[in-house]
């Protein structure tokens, strides 16, 4: 049951979104649309997808657009997926060649329903950009495949070059603000990753301003750090409709930056920090960070 919502507080200036629908922007989302593929820039509403799309960047979804869980701060639509496209892996590297990209950044929706949580299309993705571009990285953000370590296996032995998996809150709202995810259970994916693929750099993100203090993302960042993992990003946390978590604080970018100086403090290779950071803002500069890093950024066993 919804409580009565109190005054929300106005975004402050520097969470205003610059509009840059050039040519790039529309050439990109006339080739999405062409290609019937998804990307999260548009499906949960992400504030950069002017900028990114109009520097010819963007993150593909695969697996359809309708998620198994229902998260509370997620825009995506929820329900039971129909869709299942085998032949989706290779629409992405036409899409990824067409666009000429360097780094290329896939995700998906939660797909509970599938024996292997969506791995296998994940890994035939990897494939099919590498087969086309052998000299673009691909990262992949991936679900938690509900602790399946087989279905996580595939995917670390397609070898992408970022295996990026959100605790996207601290420990203590994990379960408010996330559906059947498990804080424990994503920092053991983390673990796993880097078991796995020792060599393969783990990415992690959390986003601000739903009621966490500052000693519980200092503890989320250590908990992060002593599962291995290199990058971390740090981004404000914007409700995407009425229906949603409401924003309980705006973060000060002081404050990001202060945070981003305890993450590199702490052992991470990369942190980017900042009110309009997601998980894939700057990937492609986050991905050269770590590479400089290995082994040398990786924690002490």
């Amino acid at each position: 049951m919804r409580t009565k919502p109190r005054s929300k507080e106005p975004k402050p200036d520097w969470l205003r979104i610059k509009l840059a629908t050039d040519g790039n922007y529309a050439e990109i989302k006339d080739m999405m649309r062409s290609k019937t593929l998804h990307s999260v820039c548009e499906e949960a509403r992400c504030p950069n997808i002017y900028e990114c799309w109009a520097n010819r960047t963007a993150t593909f979804m695969i697996l359809g657009d309708i998620c198994t869980r229902a998260c509370r701060f997620c825009a995506v639509k929820t329900g039971l997926p129909t869709e299942l496209d085998l032949q989706e892996p290779e629409r992405v590297a036409e899409a990824a060649e067409q666009m000429g990209l360097r780094h290329c950044v896939v995700t998906s929706v939660a797909r509970d329903d599938l024996a292997d949580g969506g791995a296998s299309i994940f890994a035939g993705t990897i494939k099919a950009i590498r087969a086309r571009m052998p000299l673009c990285s691909v990262e992949v953000l991936i679900p938690d495949f509900q602790g399946n370590w087989d279905a996580l296996k595939i995917v670390m032995d397609a070898k992408p070059d970022i295996l990026n998996h959100n605790i996207e809150t601290v420990e203590r709202l994990s379960d408010r603000v996330r559906a059947k995810a498990k804080y424990s259970r994503s920092l053991e994916l983390l673990r796993k990753a880097k078991e796995l693929q020792p060599d393969i750099p783990t990415k992690s993100s959390i986003m601000l301003g739903v009621g966490e203090t500052w000693d519980e993302i200092i503890q989320a960042m250590d908990d992060l750090r002593a599962h291995d993992c290199n990058i971390l990003t740090l981004g404000q946390y914007l409700q995407p409709t009425p229906n949603h978590l409401e924003v309980e604080r705006y973060v000060h970018p002081d404050e990001f930056k202060a945070l981003k100086e305890e993450g590199m403090k702490r052992g991470f290779s990369h942190v980017e920090s900042g009110p309009m950071v997601r998980s894939s803002y700057h990937a492609h500069e986050q991905v050269q960070s770590a590479a400089q890093a290995q082994p040398a950024g990786r924690a002490n066993a």
